[in-house]
């Protein structure tokens, strides 16, 4: 039964009916309800989109202060999604994160947090000046895929460092993976500390009993979750939701405030309320079809000979769940890497996965998608498994990720004087970057910490089989920055 107030839509309906208004606008911005909008856009979308492009006229209320339209529609977000208290993000979860964080941590506070946390966490430390204590993830090298950390290293964490002020988390991770949060999270409250959930990839969770549990229904005093990546919002609309006392929420609405544009657009905001309403009155429905149909994906594409599937069947430690709607495949047997059988589905079929990397090829299936989508996929690595069936594997070995010792907080090396430097005389110098392979999608350095040279052997690996590592000011590796060392000392 639909509940009488999550059948309104207080901000959309607001901007629709200013944007059909009639007005003389002496306001921002500057194309005036697309009156001087560039004819090679308002010809592609039409000036709809463009009426809707309004300022903080009154009554669109403000995102930082509201008290109307902004404010009723986070209240129907709170009480659908079971929250105290919903925030919109118009700068995407990323916001939401580096918020959280600044709301918890101030200067050299401690943040327990998983190595594989998205570099919007690290973004957030270094806002903070906070000092990271990083919990190492379980890592499956037969997928070179990392997953949750563990109740035992989060407990030997708050043993080591009782004085840390907030834990951080991830649920799921990128390819859909859980943990046991409800346990890592009874282990914060317990350590008396806060738990921020980075549910990026969870806000479809809490509207399917087949999809994991969401962080606030286990306990969580915060989530962010970005409301378009799985739902239908614009692309940097999402969503911050805390619970209980644990939080200051005014510190979050302040550190929100600090971080987002004092012009937010109205249209991603609305975005927000419209996929609320979705979700609300037809979103189970639609998400309770397409999690049906993909399971049935899941089955045919298992069948497949060659072709490795991330199931529950891989779960150990650190993966007690996966999220059915994420397909994350490994093609190795047949030859091809993540890279190699991405570009053959989209060049010969018009098939765009979600993220390729050397060994996996991962795609999200949200509602917006329809069962021939995932039929089409089926029938395409069908054809490619008859095609591939006696090809060679594709060589693929990665060595053990290298870990170095940090000597100054990410803050501090990030706003140093640096130097560039070749990459040998790099060694045993403090990176002034962050450097993140991919795979795994674990920093293998962050700013602060000292660069060795297991490091530099790691990062020359990956680009020598075909990954990307993000943070380098030279993509060739021939040089790195480092921060000047008479600043260290």
């Amino acid at each position: 039964m639909v509940d009488f107030g999550q059948n309104t839509l207080p901000l959309l309906t607001t901007l629709k009916q200013l944007a059909q208004g009639v007005d003389t606008p002496f306001y921002a911005p500057g194309h005036k309800r697309g009156q001087g909008i560039a004819p090679q856009l308002s010809q592609w979308l039409g000036l709809g989109v463009f009426q809707g492009d309004l300022p903080e006229l009154p009554a669109l209320d403000n995102l930082f202060a509201p008290t109307g339209a902004i404010a009723e529609a986070q209240q129907l977000a709170a009480a659908l999604w079971g929250a105290d208290r919903t925030w919109f993000s118009v700068n995407g979860s990323t916001a939401g994160i580096i918020a959280a964080i600044l709301a918890t941590c101030g200067e050299d506070d401690k943040l327990l947090l998983p190595r594989n946390a998205h570099q919007a966490a690290i973004a957030g430390v270094i806002h903070a000046g906070a000092r990271p204590i990083f919990l190492e993830p379980t890592v499956d090298p037969a997928w070179d895929l990392a997953f949750s950390i563990t109740p035992e290293t989060l407990t030997q964490a708050l043993n080591n460092h009782p004085d840390a002020k907030a834990l951080f988390l991830l649920h799921p991770t990128y390819h859909g993976v859980v943990g046991n949060l409800a346990e890592l999270i009874a282990l914060g409250h317990q350590g008396g500390i806060p738990v921020i959930v980075d549910e990026a990839h969870g806000a479809h969770f809490a509207f399917h009993d087949q999809l994991p549990t969401p962080a606030l229904a286990l306990g969580a005093d915060l989530t962010i979750q970005s409301t378009h990546k799985l739902l239908g919002a614009f692309s940097q609309a999402a969503m911050v939701h805390a619970q209980g006392d644990r939080l200051d929420c005014q510190r979050i609405s302040q550190a929100l405030q600090l971080i987002q544009s004092t012009s937010p657009n109205y249209l991603l905001l609305a975005s927000l309320d419209a996929a609320r309403h979705q979700m609300a009155n037809e979103g189970r429905e639609r998400l309770n079809a397409i999690v049906q149909h993909t399971l049935s994906c899941r089955s045919q594409l298992e069948q497949l000979p060659g072709l490795r599937l991330l199931t529950t069947a891989e779960a150990q430690p650190g993966f007690t769940a996966l999220d059915p709607t994420r397909i994350t495949l490994d093609a190795t047997a047949w030859g091809l890497s993540g890279f190699a059988l991405d570009e053959r589905l989209g060049e010969q079929f018009q098939i765009t996965a979600e993220l390729p990397t050397l060994r996996q090829l991962s795609f999200i299936v949200s509602l917006g998608n329809t069962p021939q989508d995932l039929d089409r996929l089926v029938q395409a690595l069908t054809a490619i498994a008859l095609e591939k069936q006696n090809a060679a594997p594709f060589p693929l070995q990665l060595p053990p990720l290298p870990r170095s010792e940090s000597v100054l907080t990410p803050r501090r090396a990030t706003f140093a004087p640096t130097q560039t430097v070749a990459v040998d005389a790099a060694i045993d110098q403090v990176s002034a970057d962050l450097l993140c392979p991919y795979p795994p999608g674990i920093p293998v350095v962050v700013p602060g910490e000292i660069i060795t040279p297991a490091a530099i052997a790691y990062l020359e690996k990956i680009l020598a089989l075909g990954g990307t590592v993000s943070g380098l000011a030279d993509q060739s590796l021939k040089t790195l920055r480092v921060v000047d060392p008479t600043f260290v000392l």
